[in-house]
């Protein structure tokens, strides 16, 4: 298997990570501003098949209609000059501080309102430029004081909000999904939507929400003590994951945003493996883009940068090469069949079982030797050995 990235391969970035000048809230900038075109170039000559962007990314905050469209025909001739796509188009509802209480739940309506507008406005530039995917991330709809916020009518506004942006889609008839993207906190102490199942609870209660579903990251949830990998499977048995974002992360700390693979490997590695084989039973699959949000780390110059963005796709595909290579190997498959992971696939009711019978089968209960059934050890450590030894190319 080549190592060498094609677009073949759906790799896509976020023009606000390779064009991150490296300012913090403890220092300036330690790199020079990107042009978003040489930015498109460079990640076409790497390999990579899609761009994303929040509006502000390509056209700077504040600029009028003549300069707006300049700068997006220049973009759009990148574009067309490289081959790269736009796949998903988000909006910037966190840096100014007109949102420093938020967008869509702002307690300030004039700012919802704002916030609304300057939304649908990119959902037209997001049709326009052949996105399948508008992602939304709520880095401010949250609080850091709990007396702050009327938290029932915050999240009557969040999916009012949502809601109308999704209504907006279907009457233009967009094709076009919405994709939330949840966070613990950072930048507000605690933002609404923490996790997949806060935010599959909210969009289960929408009118529109048959074209919501969610972009997890790597890293919101590895901030929360979560597996990410297990929020994606859950995102999959719910048919809502829409989008991916991929980065490192090393444990509850900030938001690290290192190249994926970068922190925790091992679970790198499940992710991938679930990507690139799917669920054991078998199910539904992802096949969308596979999209890196992280950060040049600060400590890099420009050729830094573009080293960085290499090291996602080569991470990725060292560890797709691996995944593949576990799932092939027989003893593998043993050790999944010996540890029941293939017979969780299975019913527990029969197909043609009424609950009357099951109820009246002491097989079930009255008979069973519970010690015995006990007994059964699983396996699982020997299971969890051997993909290891397959992650770290020791088999």
């Amino acid at each position: 298997m080549s190592l060498t990235p094609t677009p073949a391969d759906k790799f896509s970035f976020g023009l606000w990570t390779v064009g991150w000048s490296a300012q913090d809230q403890f220092g300036s900038a330690s790199r020079p501003d990107l042009d978003p075109v040489e930015s498109v170039h460079r990640l076409a000559e790497l390999g990579a098949a899609h761009v994303t962007f929040h509006d502000d990314d390509v056209v700077p905050f504040g600029s009028d209609t003549a300069e707006r469209d300049r700068i997006l025909d220049r973009f759009k001739g990148a574009l067309t000059e490289t081959g790269i796509t736009v796949e998903m188009v988000t909006t910037n509802t966190f840096s100014h501080p007109i949102f420093k209480d938020g967008a869509f739940t702002s307690n300030d309506r004039r700012v919802r309102r704002y916030g609304l507008r300057k939304v649908l406005r990119n959902v037209d530039l997001a049709a326009e430029l052949g996105a399948s995917t508008f992602v939304m991330w709520g880095g401010r709809e949250g609080a850091e004081y709990d007396s702050a916020k009327d938290l029932y009518a915050a999240h009557e506004r969040y999916a009012e909000g949502i809601d109308t942006v999704a209504a907006y889609i279907k009457s233009k008839g967009y094709d076009l999904r919405i994709a939330l993207e949840p966070k613990p906190n950072e930048p507000r102490g605690d933002i609404l939507l923490p996790t997949v199942g806060h935010a599959l609870a909210l969009i289960a209660k929408l009118e529109n929400g048959d074209i919501v579903g969610l972009n997890p990251e790597t890293g919101h949830e590895q901030m929360a003590g979560l597996n990410y990998t297990t929020g994606l499977a859950q995102a999959l048995w719910a048919d809502k994951l829409f989008h991916i974002d991929l980065n490192g992360q090393r444990s509850i700390k900030y938001d690290q945003d290192l190249v994926f693979g970068h922190g925790d490997l091992f679970s790198a590695f499940a992710t991938v493996d679930l990507l690139v084989n799917g669920f054991p039973g078998g199910g539904p699959r992802y096949d969308g883009p596979v999209h890196f949000d992280y950060k040049p780390s600060r400590t890099e110059d420009v050729q830094g940068v573009w080293d960085s963005a290499a090291a996602n796709m080569r991470t990725y595909l060292l560890l797709k090469e691996r995944a593949l290579a576990f799932r092939a190997d027989p003893e593998v498959q043993e050790a999944l069949e010996a540890a029941g992971v293939l017979e969780l696939a299975q019913p527990t009711l029969a197909a043609d079982e009424t609950l009357e019978s099951f109820l009246a089968d002491t097989s079930v209960y009255e008979d069973v030797d519970v010690d015995e059934v006990a007994a059964r050890g699983f396996g699982f450590v020997r299971l969890n050995q051997l993909a290891l030894e397959h992650a770290i190319g020791a088999r």
